[in-house]
């Protein structure tokens, strides 16, 4: 049986066999007797085995190093130990062994050198923790969807459609690079590819999700998404999971609305479903995420313009590393700033054009757009998100003059002319979640294994 089970109801197993499958996390072996500190990665529970001299195979069990995979049957008793509960053995069988040079031995071990071990690590109690939590995460996602009248969709990942501009995204050929067809021009001639174009790996589902919204009224996308940027920081990657609904009928306070629901409720699920992984994580990541949570769900989400929070910036009595600029993007430091000062999540909204997306509503006032980005304490942007632009001839204008080949899109900008109506959404990295809701600071930590410029091991 699986120990996620035995621990529910363990008063039922009291003074019962059972019998269960996993992974030696640590062994102390003495003279006549012996334990094991048992996990199977059902839950974040461990349990004590115990087994003594009586046992057939007494010292082959002895010999069992941290790693192996055992099978066992035994009884569920009180402890007189620190645990309430262990098993007192009466058959451990091996299934897989394991060397002395395993190595995730039961010690701590950096987080740089695990991630050398992507593929081991998860044998560790904080990556178990993590990954269950992200496993629970998604499941929220789902669930938040789903009561809500959502449709899921699933957009493709091989695309056509300039999205989010050419250089953010990966390009796919079949072509042979040792013997590329050019053109009369000299250059490679894509008409000789399999799609007989150029083709992108996706680095969004908005624009494909955007043709279902007009259908369904309310959908969301949830699966993987890349792009090439070259940075090394701890909050980016080339390969990262996005949440991004698409809703008709919905303005931009609307779409705050949503997000604030979604954060709120995926927050509470993950408090109520991961409450022992949480747990691990404030006590061995960072102390007082679960009170940081708690506060959240609670919490007032203020709304202010990026002008307001400019003038905010401004006026702070500190030395920014970043000038705050009206006009401009801000900074780690101004989004942190920001949280603190109206002690919450706080939403930025009617960002200027210039450094917005071109498929965002243009505002009567020529300059700003009715985008929108979530700051959340201790994480800074959660989501960003916008009214989208339902004029056909603002989007094409829009369009042209930020570069896009509007031939890619024309299908998409055709949304406006059968039946368009005014619409929003948003999108929020999936990793950026986990590391808002566990505390580890860095991307690479909370994706199984991480793709970052240089580095696409295992």
């Amino acid at each position: 049986m699986d120990l996620k089970d035995l621990f529910k109801d363990i008063d039922k197993y009291l003074d019962n066999n059972v019998t269960i499958s996993g992974w030696i996390k640590n062994h102390r072996d003495q003279k006549t007797f012996g334990f094991i500190d048992f996990s199977d990665g059902t839950c974040q529970d461990h349990l004590q085995i115990v087994y003594d001299e009586s046992l057939a195979n007494f010292k082959e069990i002895q010999k069992l190093l941290v790693g192996c995979a055992i099978e066992v049957t035994g009884k569920i008793i009180k402890s007189s130990g620190r645990q309430a509960y262990e098993m007192q053995a009466q058959n451990i069988k091996l299934l897989g062994d394991c060397p002395e040079d395993f190595p995730i031995q039961p010690k701590r071990h950096t987080k740089e050198f695990l991630r050398e071990q992507a593929y081991l690590r998860p044998r560790t109690n904080l990556f178990q923790a993590i990954f269950r939590l992200r496993s629970i995460a998604a499941q929220a996602i789902h669930e938040y969807f789903q009561s809500h009248n959502y449709v899921y969709v699933h957009t493709p990942l091989l695309t056509t459609a300039d999205c989010e501009g050419s250089d953010q995204m990966f390009k796919v050929t079949t072509l042979d690079f040792n013997n590329l067809p050019l053109d009369e021009n000299k250059k490679v001639d894509m008409k000789k590819d399999l799609f007989n174009k150029l083709t992108f790996i996706t680095g969004t589902g908005q624009l494909h999700g955007e043709a279902f919204a007009m259908a369904f009224k309310k959908i969301y996308t949830f699966g993987p998404t890349f792009r090439t940027e070259k940075s090394n920081t701890k909050t980016h990657a080339n390969e990262f999971w996005m949440i991004e609904p698409e809703i008709a009928f919905c303005d931009l306070n609307g779409l705050m609305d949503i997000e604030e629901d979604m954060l709120k409720f995926i927050v509470q699920y993950c408090l109520d479903k991961a409450h022992k992984e949480l747990e691990f994580c404030d006590k061995f990541v960072e102390n007082g995420l679960l009170e940081r949570l708690n506060k959240l769900v609670k919490a007032k989400f203020n709304r202010i313009t990026h002008n307001e929070a400019i003038d905010i910036l401004k006026k702070a009595d500190v030395k920014w590393e970043f000038t705050p600029e009206y006009g401009e993007d801000i900074a780690k430091e101004h989004e942190k700033y920001l949280t603190e000062y109206f002690n919450g999540p706080v939403f930025i909204t009617n960002w200027p054009k210039d450094i917005k997306a071109w498929y965002m509503k243009l505002n009567d006032d020529g300059k700003t757009v009715a985008a929108v980005d979530l700051e959340v304490p201790g994480a800074g942007e959660l989501m960003g998100g916008s009214q989208r632009e339902d004029d056909y001839h603002k989007l094409i204008q829009r369009a042209k003059e930020l570069g896009v080949d509007v031939d890619t899109v024309d299908w998409f900008c055709n949304l406006r002319k059968y039946g368009g109506a005014y619409h929003s959404g948003f999108g929020m990295g999936f990793e950026r979640l986990i590391i808002y809701l566990t505390g580890v600071d860095n991307i690479r930590d909370v994706i199984p294994f991480p793709r970052t410029p240089g580095s696409c091991d295992f």
